[in-house]
């Protein structure tokens, strides 16, 4: 989420700045091509047979073996009993995934079709953990002989059958962010063999992120007012997501022991 304001924030001041300039530096057809389209990628080796539905499936089930049986050992692989606990290893399972699927996705573009699928697929897989985690609740039951009694079900917990579903649902709006650049054309990405004056001034605190580049008359006003409502959607994704990690934190009990281990305030 981070990455689509700051981007986003990169191509909104490029165009300011554009604006306010009186003189543009006019790049060549040669070099806006070179930018503009993607480079050509070499031919995929055709004597290499795709994998069949048998083989992806015992693949997958391979895959789950590795993730579920380092979430019972709690990342100690060597059952030495040194683990983390099991919600600590279910919470770096999901940070861990994020990471390898969005660390490199520093352009506003659409994610890759495998980054995706494998996104959603090892997510379920991660997810279906928390339908085993239950309280029991009262429900009334009526019994065979027409009596009405109390008795105590097994349910998903509270938080989780609220907050699972909402997260879920901001998950898909960032992704279909994502989707909605596809086909733009009014900015493109300086290529990183270009030289210095072709990437003009990059920000230090933002070095990570590719140079992006705006037409000399900077962006059309439609255009600027899609971008802002696109980096709007960004924000309201982190702002939800935010409070949801607040509210989970604030419910949370913390161990006497854990305080214990804190540093304490020396006096004045």
């Amino acid at each position: 989420m981070s990455y689509v304001n700051q981007t986003c924030d990169q191509i909104l001041e490029e165009d300011t700045m554009h604006e306010e300039q009186s003189t543009h530096v006019i790049q060549t057809n040669d070099t806006l091509g070179s930018d503009k389209s993607p480079k050509q990628e070499k031919p995929e080796n055709t004597n290499e047979k795709p994998k069949s539905a048998k083989e992806k499936l015992k693949t997958d089930l391979e895959q789950m073996k590795e993730k579920f049986s380092k979430l019972l050992l709690g990342e100690d692989m060597s059952g030495g009993g040194k683990g983390v606990s099991s919600a600590l290893a279910l919470s770096n399972v999901i940070t861990n995934l994020a990471a390898s699927v969005f660390g490199e996705q520093h352009k506003l573009a659409p994610m890759k079709e495998d980054s995706k699928k494998r996104w959603r697929k090892e997510v379920d897989w991660v997810l279906s953990v928390t339908n085993y985690i239950s309280e029991f609740v009262p429900i009334q039951h009526t019994a065979r002989d027409g009596s009405n009694m109390e008795i105590m079900v097994t349910k998903q917990r509270k938080d989780l059958l609220m907050n699972i579903p909402a997260l879920k649902k901001l998950d898909k709006m960032l992704t279909d962010c994502l989707d909605n650049f596809k086909d733009q054309k009014d900015f493109w990405y300086v290529s990183k063999d270009a030289n210095e004056s072709e990437k003009g001034v990059q920000k230090k605190d933002k070095w990570w992120l590719p140079t992006v580049k705006v037409p000399p008359g900077g962006l059309p006003d439609d255009s600027r007012k899609w971008m802002q409502k696109q980096k709007d959607t960004a924000n309201q994704v982190l702002k939800a997501s935010m409070a949801i990690n607040a509210e989970v934190l604030a419910e949370m009990q913390i161990p006497e022991t854990y305080m214990e281990t804190l540093p304490k305030v020396q006096p004045v």
